[in-house]
């Protein structure tokens, strides 16, 4: 495969770098500082999050940034800077007639790339990438107002099945699709979406950290784990009923009370809300800090990802799936056109009653050389390899 090096690349997106929970984009970032220099643009300020959230740290860190400019440009990392720009632009969603959306986003994106020059000009970057990580709306002009040399939109979510998205973003992600030199995604599901659009697209697969989560020697079991007893079903990430089904994981408790199921990570107001919190066999565990992970997932008997079956979901890739297995963990999960890489490694349910067997057979089946199998899989889906797939879907565009 090709490399790019020695290069300036601008990344825009939709996850801010100082977020809380683990992002592609910022795993992507860092693997492109290693050979180039990288421009991470934190998403602005809307009229609106100043507002109603100015109370929250990261919030009040950007207000307070607007007042000096002279220190909204961090370096991160080597050859990595992270840039808070220094405007606010208006909150437009709630707004349904197209023409004066449109005249209003224009705008956004004038001012947004007016304070991403500033930084441009600050760190000398010249004949730049873009790589514009999911962000339909104040992306969408940028090519045109930055002109970079090459224009990338990665697809790592199907954003149009979330309502937020759906009125505008069915109409402009296309367009935004065909527009950019070249389009990218982590499945095969959306890299099919993106083809419709654009015939410079490409799957370039997903990477996981999967170092965190490969383990010669057993690790500490987490202190608020050590008086559950095994077998422990479990799950750590988001718990958003958007994207996990409650039932399944409430039949798998009923069905077997003496299994235990522990869920690791924020929720949702319907977790909060569900008849899970009055089961005396599952217990959450909330939010961790992303290094303390693979304790848990090592504590697991058995790891699950339970996906509702929507439009979102569908072509979604599991990242999780991956650190399950990279942890050396029998995984059941839900059949889904994006989990189909992993049938050989994981136990692909249909339904409810298919969890329940799943796990029981993995409980009685697991064994070291197949756990080792699962380790080398999951080992092979590295930032580095995701990376050089989109390096090399640049080259087939335009050679650098």
């Amino acid at each position: 495969m090709n490399s790019i090096k020695g290069r300036d690349i601008i990344i825009v997106g939709l996850q801010p770098w100082d977020t809380e929970i683990g992002s592609n984009c910022k795993n992507i970032a860092l693997e492109f500082s290693k050979f180039n220099r990288v421009l991470y643009v934190n998403s602005p300020l809307d009229r609106i999050t100043k507002i109603k959230r100015k109370r929250e740290p990261a919030i009040a860190k950007r207000i307070a940034l607007l007042d000096h400019s002279e220190k909204n440009l961090e370096l991160v990392h080597e050859n990595l800077w992270v840039y808070y720009p220094d405007v606010v632009i208006e909150s437009i969603n709630w707004i349904k007639l197209n023409f004066i959306f449109d005249l209003l986003n224009r705008h956004n994106n004038v001012l947004i790339s007016k304070s991403i020059k500033k930084a441009l000009k600050k760190l000398n970057f010249e004949d730049y990438i873009l790589f514009n990580d999911n962000d339909i709306f104040r992306s969408f002009y940028l090519k045109d107002l930055l002109q970079p040399s090459v224009s990338i939109y990665y697809s790592r979510d199907f954003l149009l099945g979330v309502d937020y998205w759906k009125h505008h973003g069915s109409r402009l992600e296309p367009q935004l699709m065909k527009r950019s030199d070249v389009c990218v995604a982590n499945s095969s599901y959306l890299a099919s979406i993106c083809k419709q659009y654009n015939a410079n697209s490409f799957d370039v697969g997903q990477g996981c950290e999967v170092e965190l989560f490969v383990a010669e020697n057993p690790l500490a079991i987490p202190e608020d784990m050590v008086n559950i007893s095994k077998p422990i079903i479990g799950y750590v990430g988001v718990l958003e009923a958007l994207r996990l089904d409650i039932e399944i994981i409430a039949f798998i408790a009923d069905q077997r009370p003496d299994w235990n199921i522990v869920l690791v990570g924020p929720e949702g107001r319907e977790f909060r809300e569900s008849r899970l919190h009055q089961m005396s066999n599952v217990f959450f565990l909330g939010s961790k800090t992303p290094d303390q992970l693979p304790e848990y997932v090592h504590a697991f008997s058995v790891c699950i990802n339970p996906q509702v079956l929507n439009e979102v979901t569908i072509g979604n890739y599991p990242r999780k799936v991956d650190e399950y297995l990279a942890a050396g963990k029998p995984v059941v999960a839900t059949n889904t056109p994006a989990m189909s890489i992993f049938q050989e490694y994981c136990y692909l349910a249909e339904n409810k009653g298919e969890y329940v067997k799943f796990i029981q057979d993995a409980l009685e089946r697991d064994q070291e050389d197949i756990r080792q199998k699962r380790i080398s899989f999951a080992s092979s889906h590295t930032w580095k390899n995701s990376v050089a797939k989109i390096y090399d879907s640049i080259h087939r565009f335009k050679h650098l």
